[in-house]
């Protein structure tokens, strides 16, 4: 018997934080914890209203399988029972955590992986005018790799000015769906020239077959157009890169799957995140190990983080404690 609690939280972010679709100052997190009566498994999940969730629907989602978790419903069951998404995410690696804490070992062992290394994280600046950007740059100048959130209109001054200010940083930016076929032809050479690496889902998912037949000047990623293997396929030419975030594959379990089926397809790995503690990126730190790039900068945009949380040193991440997860 698996007894279930799920809660909502709301987390402080530092300031603002401001995409293509609008900004906010807090983030809302479902927590999950299942419990054998000797053993308690954590997971943590961000429902996300672009793909339709809310914190309500997303408790709903889970709650609705309360009946069924305490008359034997396992992980192996739960990837056929709900959908992917967030709910499944929070439900997934609440799992996995409990198998871990049941079994006495690391979640890695389990999944026969090697134990995780440290790694260093993207740091993300939020979309905002050039010259405040500017500033966020430079006072960021000392991390190996910044993201940049891009809208359309002014962004290759946005680039300009963080380069400027942070002359020897790595840059990947994110368009968050905010532009068209002419504006990723027109932008992505001057990005390439400003050394720019990877353009993170420039066109809207559903409308993103004009990529197909650009040439892709600097490498592609798609976010919002992969959610799971499933969504693979529909890839094909278009992209180069993937991002894998949890809340989008449903959790861990698929997670991994799709990172074996992207890169056999040859697609570059990018593992990221939604704004949420270090208790929705300790699972994440599995899936990133050998990835191409990694954005697991969630808890450093947050006012404070859940304690124990991970360690991160400047912008290396270290792996969790079984305390935190797995």
């Amino acid at each position: 018997m698996t007894d279930l609690t799920v809660r909502r939280e709301s987390w402080p972010i530092q300031g603002s934080f401001t995409i293509s679709r609008g900004s906010r100052t807090a983030v809302e997190v479902v927590v999950v914890e299942l419990s054998d009566g000797a053993h308690r498994g954590r997971g943590e999940c961000v429902p996300y209203a672009r793909y339709g969730e809310t914190v309500e629907s997303v408790t709903e989602a889970i709650e609705g399988l309360r009946e069924e978790l305490a008359q034997g419903l396992d992980r192996a069951a739960l990837q056929a029972r709900l959908t992917a998404g967030a709910a499944r995410n929070g439900l997934d690696c609440a799992f996995w955590d409990l198998e871990a804490k049941r079994a006495g070992k690391r979640a890695w062992e389990l999944l026969g992986l090697d134990a995780p290394e440290p790694l260093a994280t993207a740091y993300t600046l939020s979309l905002d005018t050039p010259a405040r950007m500017a500033v966020a740059a430079k006072r960021n100048a000392e991390r190996p790799l910044l993201k940049l959130k891009l809208a359309g209109p002014e962004d290759l001054d946005r680039v300009a000015a963080v380069r400027s200010n942070a002359p020897d940083t790595r840059i990947i930016v994110d368009a968050n769906e905010g532009w068209n076929a002419a504006e990723y032809t027109a932008l992505a050479p001057q990005l390439k020239e400003l050394g720019v690496e990877m353009i993170e889902q420039p066109l809207p998912a559903g409308d993103d077959e004009g990529l197909a037949g650009l040439q892709r000047s600097v490498p592609v990623c798609a976010d919002e157009s992969c959610h799971d293997t499933a969504t693979l396929a529909d890839l094909a030419g278009k992209y180069d890169m993937v991002n894998i975030k949890l809340d989008k594959t449903g959790g861990l379990t698929e997670a991994l799957r799709l990172k074996e089926q992207a890169q056999a397809q040859g697609y570059a790995v990018m593992v990221g995140c939604m704004l949420a503690t270090s208790l929705a990126m300790a699972p994440a730190m599995l899936v990133a190990q050998g990835a191409e790039v990694v954005d697991l900068d969630g808890p450093l945009l947050l006012a404070e983080d859940r304690k124990p949380g991970l360690r991160f040193e400047g912008s290396i991440i270290y792996p969790p404690e079984a305390a935190l997860w797995g």
